[in-house]
Order: C-alpha cells, then sequence, then structure tokens
C-alpha cells in the first residue's frame, strides 16, 4: 500500500469507506433481485437459454448502449471538480456576479483533453490540449471553453471540419496521413502562427497540471453601467510550465498511455490541490477600431504590452470525479452558455462554436443533456419540454408565454446587461486568411524562441514533415520562410537528409 499511487487504491479505499455498509444484494436495474448473478436460465447446464430470462437480456441490453457517441473532437480526457475564488475587483469591467467581490466564490468543473485523438489514445502524442470550465453560478452555467494555447489555426468557423479531418484519419486508409496535413497548411497561411506554437516546446506539456490555458476566443464583458469591454481570459498555472521532449513524450506513449489523467488524479487525491492564476486582458470598442490587427481574428495574439493582464483570481481543482462516465464522459460545455456582464464578440471561430457546442451536446446526449447532475444549473424555468430522458419537466407550470398562470418573466438585470452595438457593412463571403498572418509567428519564432527552441522547433516539424510528399514540403517550406528566410532554410536543410516518399507532382 505505501508504494502504490492513490489512483491504484480506488477499489482499496471503496471497501475501507463502506466496511460497515451492510451486504448488499444484487438486482436488475428496475431493483428486482437477481436469482444468479452469474448464471443465465437455461433448459438444463448444457442446454439452450430460456427467452424468459429477463434478468440476461436486462444486463446484456444495458451492457449493448453503455458507450455514448464519442466526441469528435477532444475525446479523451480528464475531469476534475473544485472553485474559483475572487482575489481582484474587475467590477469596472463585468456585471457578471461571478466577479462581483473579493472572495466570492463559485464551484467549477474542468475537463482537460487532447484535441484531435481518439478515447482510446496516448496523452503525450503532439496536439493541443483542450482547457474547459464550467461555472455554476447564480446566474445559471457559464462556460468558457478554450484551449492550451492563446490561437488557433483558423480565423472562420467554416473553415473547422476541413481542419480537423486533416488533423484525423485519411477516410480511405484509416491512418494519419501528412499529405492531408500539411497541404491544408501550407494553402492557409493564417494556421502558421499556431503551427510554430504546435512544433515548439509547449506542443506537448508535461501533465496538465503544468500548462497555461486560454479562452483563446474574444469575448465581452458589460458593467453595471451598460460600458462594454473586448476580452480576451487567462489561466496561469501555478504548478509552472514543464513541457516533454518529443523522445521523452513517444518512451512515455509507449509505457504509460494515460500518463496526463493519471498524474491529475494522483496529485489530487494526495491533496496536492493544483490551480491557476485567472487574468483578463480589455479593449475598449474605440481601441478595437483602431486596432494594427483583427482582435476578433483568433490566430492573433493581443500584445501583453498594449493590453496587460489583469489579476482576477484562483481556480482551485481539489476534488476527482466519483465516476468518470457520468462526470467526465457526460459532462458538456457550450461556449454560448453565457451569464449577464459577460457576452460573445465578432470573432468568427467564436460565433461558429456558439452553434456548434450545444447541436454536438444535443446528438451525444440527447435533448435534455443539460439536466443531467454534472451540467445543470443551480435552477432553470423556461418553457422547453419533453424530450428523452427528461428529469424535471418542471411540474405543472405553464410551456408557453405569455400566459397567465405565473409563468417565468423577462430577467430586468439580464436586458440591462444586454450589449447592443452598431454594426454596418454589405453582406457578403470575406476570407480574411491572406492578411498579415506573419508578423506574430515571426515574433514568437525570433523573440520568444532562444537558438534551442528553434532548433527543436525545426526538428519537430521535419519529424511529421518528411513524410509528406515533395511538392507539398516546398510549399510548406515556403511559408516558414516568409517567417524567417532562415527558418525555411533550416528545415529545407534538415529534410534533405530523408529520401522523399513520393515524387514531385
Amino acid at each position: 500500500m505505501a508504494n502504490r499511487q492513490p489512483i491504484q487504491n480506488q477499489l482499496l479505499e471503496y471497501v475501507k469507506q463502506h466496511e460497515d455498509d451492510d451486504l448488499e444484494t444484487s438486482t436488475t436495474n428496475s431493483g428486482n433481485p437477481l436469482i444468479n448473478k452469474d448464471a443465465s436460465q437455461t433448459i438444463g447446464p448444457k442446454g439452450f437459454m430460456v427467452m424468459q430470462d429477463y434478468r440476461f437480456f436486462d444486463q446484456l441490453q444495458h451492457f449493448d448502449r453503455e458507450r455514448i457517441p464519442e466526441r469528435v473532437v477532444h475525446a479523451k480526457g480528464a475531469g476534475a471538480f473544485g472553485y474559483f475564488r475572487v482575489t481582484h475587483d474587475i467590477t469596472n469591467y463585468s456585471a457578471a456576479k461571478v466577479f462581483s467581490s473579493i472572495g466570492y466564490t463559485t464551484k467549477i468543473a474542468v475537463r482537460f483533453s487532447q484535441v484531435t485523438f481518439e478515447m482510446g489514445s496516448q496523452d503525450t502524442v503532439r496536439d493541443l490540449r483542450g482547457f474547459a470550465v464550467k461555472f455554476y453560478t447564480d446566474d445559471g452555467i457559464w462556460d468558457l471553453v478554450g484551449n492550451n494555447t492563446p490561437i488557433f489555426f483558423i480565423q472562420d468557423g467554416i473553415l473547422f471540419p476541413d481542419n480537423i479531418h486533416i488533423l484525423k484519419r485519411n477516410p480511405v486508409t484509416h491512418v494519419r496521413d501528412w499529405d492531408m496535413f500539411f497541404d491544408f497548411f501550407s494553402k492557409r497561411p493564417e494556421s502558421i502562427h499556431q503551427l510554430v506554437w504546435f512544433y515548439g516546446d509547449r506542443g506537448i506539456p508535461d501533465g496538465y497540471r503544468h500548462m497555461n490555458g486560454y479562452g483563446s476566443n474574444t469575448f465581452s464583458l458589460i458593467n453595471a453601467s451598460g460600458e462594454l469591454f473586448y476580452c480576451k481570459f487567462h489561466y496561469k498555472t501555478n504548478q509552472g510550465i514543464r513541457n516533454l521532449d518529443a523522445q521523452k513524450a513517444r518512451e512515455i506513449a509507449g509505457n504509460d498511455p494515460d500518463y496526463m489523467l493519471r498524474d491529475l488524479y494522483n496529485a489530487i487525491a494526495s491533496g496536492n490541490y493544483p490551480s491557476w492564476s485567472f487574468y483578463i486582458q480589455t479593449m475598449t470598442i474605440e481601441q478595437a477600431k483602431t486596432s494594427p490587427f483583427n482582435p476578433f481574428d483568433v490566430t492573433k495574439v493581443w500584445p501583453h504590452g498594449s493590453y496587460p493582464l489583469i489579476p482576477v483570481g484562483q481556480l482551485v481543482l481539489d476534488k476527482n470525479p466519483t465516476n468518470y462516465f457520468a462526470e467526465v464522459e457526460q459532462l458538456s460545455f457550450n461556449p454560448a452558455h453565457f451569464i449577464p456582464g459577460i457576452d460573445a464578440s465578432p470573432d468568427k471561430v467564436l460565433q461558429s462554436r456558439l452553434f456548434a457546442y450545444g447541436d454536438t451536446s444535443r446528438y451525444r446526449l440527447g435533448t435534455n443533456n443539460q439536466q443531467l447532475p454534472v451540467n445543470a444549473p443551480k435552477r432553470f424555468k423556461n418553457f422547453s419540454r419533453d424530450g428523452k430522458s427528461t428529469f424535471d419537466s418542471q411540474g405543472g407550470a405553464p410551456n408557453y408565454h405569455p400566459n397567465s398562470f405565473g409563468g417565468p418573466e423577462t430577467d430586468p438585470r439580464a436586458v440591462a446587461l444586454s450589449p447592443r452595438l452598431r454594426y454596418a457593412g454589405d453582406v457578403g463571403f470575406y476570407d480574411t486568411g491572406f492578411e498579415d498572418n506573419f508578423t506574430q509567428a515571426r515574433a514568437l519564432y525570433q523573440r520568444v524562441f532562444d537558438d534551442a527552441a528553434r532548433e527543436r522547433c525545426i526538428q519537430n516539424i521535419v519529424y511529421d514533415l518528411k513524410n509528406a510528399s515533395a511538392f507539398i514540403q516546398q510549399r510548406q517550406v515556403g511559408v516558414f520562410s516568409q517567417v524567417d528566410e532562415s527558418f525555411g532554410r533550416r528545415v529545407q536543410e534538415e529534410l534533405g537528409k530523408y529520401q522523399p516518399l513520393h515524387a514531385i507532382i
């Protein structure tokens, strides 16, 4: 016992906690006693099973339905629970109750995840990591759904299915295809900022506890006077940034595919509660109008020199799930779940996510997924009814509005904090993916990376790029050269050490 990790002792701990309980008898899902848990009903010991053995069918039919559809993205992950506590006053920016006073505490659920790979994949593959936070506020659920990077590959949500398709498997061969991967990215230069980050040192964090989180998209904050501020959310790890080099990550993948999940569970079970410092960046409407870059473009960061981090509070995780499926696999997030004082922005990727997440949750978990305990708000009153797996039909309350029988009415506070913005322009299809995509990527490569980090980034790129067709390699090298001429040259030199797998087309 002394040398075992907490995650190994789950069953032993369960026995210890329940050693004084009366011995319970086994039942069906409807509570009927089982006659023999380990034997089906047959005609004699060697004869056919009989159709009347409903206890057998009860178990097998439930077993056949134990899995729900896997998430299209963010399939494998780890979850935990805790709280958010305000440490600094930001009420001049937002009237959201979650920020209402110093010391104010809100329960949270957090899910960390890979973005690309399937449920059974290794934790230490090179990938973005999801960092999603659910706040159980007095004004309902607020879902702040982001990643461990402040940026993303694309600027427009219409490209999201394509982006994910090339990160996953070739539909014919069912293996990851580096022609698909680099073909797309070399044709969409807005991806270069995220691509350099992806292949840099932070591409493989050493566990979820040792990475930062970001809301990534641009949001809006509204204060009690109705003033609107655009906003970026950041959560900085208090455990310190730690990353894995590519070779170490590959070794761990072979030995412990659940490395990050195990690390998080053991830390919390041992009382070593991970925490993150929560910050915002803000930008006024006038600053957004005169910004030299598009502040609603998720491939761009807001420079800290111009838009400094403003401290807000602490995220602390102090509770592991009691059941993974119920509390993590069924945990769902939707960026459209805003509370008064927090709202959306013209960020095109965010606008797309406002639809996609809710639609995905209804597909995976059903119409009433928000009534599941792990997703449920403290209270809800509305006019939605029925649907599969309804837990709360709101008694005899009317299901229509307006009505004369005591149905809920509009919240005046929510109305007061609802932003009214003026926009004008010609309706059209605007592809902004070929604007300035290289200034910030160049700053990352030249000023943030040191010489050793640049070389590691190059080696990480070549490890994958060498598997693409030669003509795609050359196009991608051309994109790297626009970031920094020596960057492209070094990638080309390293590629020259490998025999191209395909002829130039």
